[in-house]
């Protein structure tokens, strides 16, 4: 497929999703968030996906002078059939999602960062919830996510105050996983995916599908989804694998099945 607003490169199961509109931030239009909805539909044999930006910034948010953004209820139906669907494919993906936060992520920038398992922060990047300055709410599932990364508190003052919070700072609070010097930023990335792209597949998705039943359900949705997950990963090629290659002390090789 030919993608307008974004780069895709597949190498082997790593798949690379590049936002390439760097003369605006990576702003990202409706069609953008289509694409990258588009790009989990058709993974394949992926088995890891990477998403960073072109140029100085991740995503500076929403396009706003979009086309669909135009008419009355435009956001709003831009939100429902666009950006959260696009979101919600990095949320409950089944393969691990790595953001790597070049500069600006803010609005659904901002969203799309922390939806990944593991959003690595170059030392320049910031993160920003600015809607209060225009009279609106936080979206692309921002309010849900950031509440349970970084608390009430923190999460009311990102939203609220329209503060920018700094990469340094986000790894403090916990929002990222990694802060780094901007230069060794790809490195970093790149080293994760080659990891999680090479590593028990199956084990991965189960543990994504546990976390999202344990931020919104009880400890015994919790206690069933962890029984049936190890009932799905222990049929698994790799958990076979693995255990010999402990048996055997060796590192285990994974092939994501």
């Amino acid at each position: 497929m030919t993608y307008e607003t974004i780069r895709v490169e597949a190498d082997g199961p790593l798949t690379t999703i590049t936002l390439n509109r760097p003369d605006r931030l990576n702003a990202m239009p409706p069609q953008m968030a289509d694409e990258i909805t588009q790009v989990f539909y058709d993974l394949g044999d992926a088995r890891c996906v990477l998403i960073t930006g072109e140029g100085k910034g991740f995503c500076s948010g929403a396009d706003l002078s979009a086309r669909s953004m135009d008419s009355k209820g435009g956001s709003h139906e831009a939100l429902l059939h666009h950006y959260n669907p696009a979101i919600n494919q990095l949320l409950r993906a089944d393969v691990p999602v790595i953001c790597a936060v070049n500069g600006p992520a803010a609005g659904v920038g901002c969203s799309l960062a922390l939806a990944a398992d593991f959003t690595i922060a170059g030392k320049s990047a910031y993160f920003l919830q600015a809607f209060v300055n225009i009279g609106l709410v936080p979206d692309g599932g921002s309010t849900w996510m950031l509440a349970r990364a970084i608390g009430r508190a923190r999460a009311t003052r990102m939203m609220m105050l329209g503060e920018k919070i700094g990469a340094a700072q986000a790894e403090e609070w916990g929002l990222v996983y990694k802060c780094v010097d901007d230069e060794l930023l790809m490195d970093e990335a790149r080293a994760m995916a080659d990891k999680l792209a090479n590593g028990p597949t199956v084990s991965y998705r189960n543990i994504k599908r546990n976390i999202m039943t344990a931020l919104d359900g009880g400890v015994n949705d919790v206690l069933l989804a962890e029984a049936e997950a190890q009932r799905i990963a222990g049929a698994s090629d790799d958990a076979k694998e693995g255990g010999t290659a402990f048996l055997e002390k060796r590192k285990a090789a994974f092939t994501g099945k």
